[in-house]
């Protein structure tokens, strides 16, 4: 298998985890305990990202994927790649869940799907979600993608951090999806299209921003001298990255 194909399969696979385990969370506690759900979803992507990213950059992220290609970070025909090999792992994990887990909790939950608070306004859900995926974004970029960073070796667990955080904050608003194939795995399954729009505008414009600004305010501030114990700081740029930046 060539590298992108490799790569396809773990975007797929880390996908499927976060629609597995985060969407399972919700369907299993009937949506009633944030902390469980909030923790799934932030422990899922703290260990895919951990386990895949010299593989595929760990990004199971469309927003995230479309903000890489938007800055230069990752070529055209390899977004696209990822981006179909995640929703169809958010649509395989999705229809797993219908398949195994009890269809009166499934149907009760909608399958886990995101959903705007009634009496919400969609442009303030839209503004809420984009809100959500900018301070991921800004994780991602300021860990993985920055080869000054200091933390870049922990960047899995930073990241799941600030999914856990943003689910706190924005799960009875929105869902707080913060990425699209978190939204079209179970809005395929359950084939419940409602405000379909909230979960990809927001995303894709946060990260945009998120990547945009990031980038803005790292721009000529100097690199660190290496020292030793160096190379522990590029691990997020030489694993993350190096796969994307490979052509096609």
């Amino acid at each position: 298998m060539d590298n992108v194909g490799k790569a396809a399969v773990a975007e797929f696979v880390g996908t499927f985890a976060l629609i597995f385990f985060g969407a399972g969370a919700i369907v299993m506690t009937g949506g009633a305990d944030l902390v469980a759900i909030a923790l799934a979803h932030g422990l899922a992507i703290a260990i895919m990202v951990s386990i895949m990213a010299q593989i595929s950059g760990g990004v199971f992220n469309p927003a995230i994927q479309v903000a890489l290609w938007v800055t230069g970070k990752m070529p055209t025909g390899r977004s696209g790649v990822y981006i179909v090999a995640q929703l169809l792992g958010a649509a395989a994990a999705a229809a797993t869940l219908k398949y195994i887990l009890p269809a009166t909790a499934f149907d009760a939950t909608g399958g886990g799907i995101p959903a705007v608070a009634p009496g919400l306004a969609l442009g303030k859900a839209v503004v809420i979600e984009a809100l959500l995926t900018f301070f991921l974004v800004w994780a991602v970029f300021g860990t993985a993608i920055d080869d000054r960073a200091s933390f870049a070796r922990t960047a899995g667990f930073t990241i799941g951090l600030m999914i856990t955080i943003d689910i706190f904050v924005g799960a009875s608003l929105t869902g707080a999806a913060m990425n699209p194939a978190r939204w079209f795995g179970p809005a395929l399954i359950t084939n419940d299209w409602s405000n379909w729009w909230v979960w990809i505008v927001g995303p894709i414009a946060g990260g945009i921003i998120g990547a945009s600004a990031t980038g803005t305010c790292s721009s000529g501030v100097a690199r660190p001298r290496p020292r030793s114990g160096a190379s522990t700081m590029r691990w997020g740029r030489r694993h993350l990255l190096s796969a994307g930046r490979l052509a096609l």
